[in-house]
């Protein structure tokens, strides 16, 4: 699909979703859209580009992506009336806007968040940063997870506790940072949920400037020698090939 495509014609053979969703990109500059779909795409997203106003409600309603990048001078509605519409509208009102403009003034960034965007980026901007901003109001949008509010987690003979910060296997203290310690409690908080790399670097390290997806591989691998150093059995964290990791549940028995 060329950067410059017309929403319209995305709507009509939508692709897949990518692996962290669906981002519609209301862009009438081809060069910015394609600099954009480039970025996102190799972050695992799918891109749909709509290319003026019109087009980029009609890809909002059909679509329901994940996030909207909203550009403010597009043609035939202009990126105001395309977030005022969207926030009014019930099938669209949940999805997370930021608006990406080459418009600076503080008059302008006020009026987005009175329209209801969720965040202003201004142009030129950091393809990094746009990435993260995604992931921050994807982020905040979720429901937490159940396991998140447990101050004290248990799985088999492996205990966790949150306020202590003590992390203790078959009553033997292990000894973590501060960001394998939060890994570890984000995984048995929700026992075998697959979690990507991508939703870990935001749940653990969030907006803590720009980690690379690498990051959760190397704390891993750090974790589970930690527990051998101290001749005691790894927790029982598993590699989802291609994926991210996951918490092996406990089974009755086992």
């Amino acid at each position: 699909m060329r950067a410059n495509q017309r929403g319209s014609s995305a709507v009509g053979t939508p692709a897949a979703r990518g692996a962290h969703g669906r981002v519609l990109v209301v862009e009438d500059e081809q060069d910015v859209a394609q600099l954009i779909r480039y970025n996102l795409t190799r972050e695992g997203y799918e891109v749909v580009v709509a290319s003026n106003g019109a087009d980029a409600l009609k890809s909002a309603r059909e679509l329901l992506p994940e996030v909207i990048l909203l550009d403010i001078m597009v043609p035939q509605l202009n990126g105001w009336e395309v977030c005022r519409r969207l926030k009014q509208e019930a099938d669209t009102s949940g999805i997370p806007v930021i608006m990406v403009t080459g418009r600076v003034e503080e008059g302008d960034k006020v009026l987005g968040f009175e329209l209801g965007a969720d965040d202003y980026v201004t142009k030129p901007f950091s393809p990094r940063e746009l990435v993260a901003r995604i992931r921050a109001v994807v982020r905040r949008g979720r429901p937490a997870e159940s396991g998140a509010k447990k101050t004290r987690l248990k799985a088999g003979e492996l205990q966790i506790d949150r306020e202590r910060f003590e992390v203790t296997m078959q009553g033997q203290p292990v000894e973590l940072t501060r960001k394998e310690f939060e890994l570890l409690a984000v995984l048995v908080g929700t026992p075998g949920r697959v979690f990507g790399r991508d939703e870990l670097l935001d749940l653990v390290w969030g907006r803590d400037g720009f980690v690379e997806p690498r990051t959760v591989d190397v704390h891993v691998a750090r974790l589970r020698a930690k527990f051998i150093a101290a001749k005691l059995p790894p927790p029982g964290v598993e590699t989802v090939r291609g994926v991210g990791y996951r918490f092996r549940e406990e089974k009755p028995g086992s």
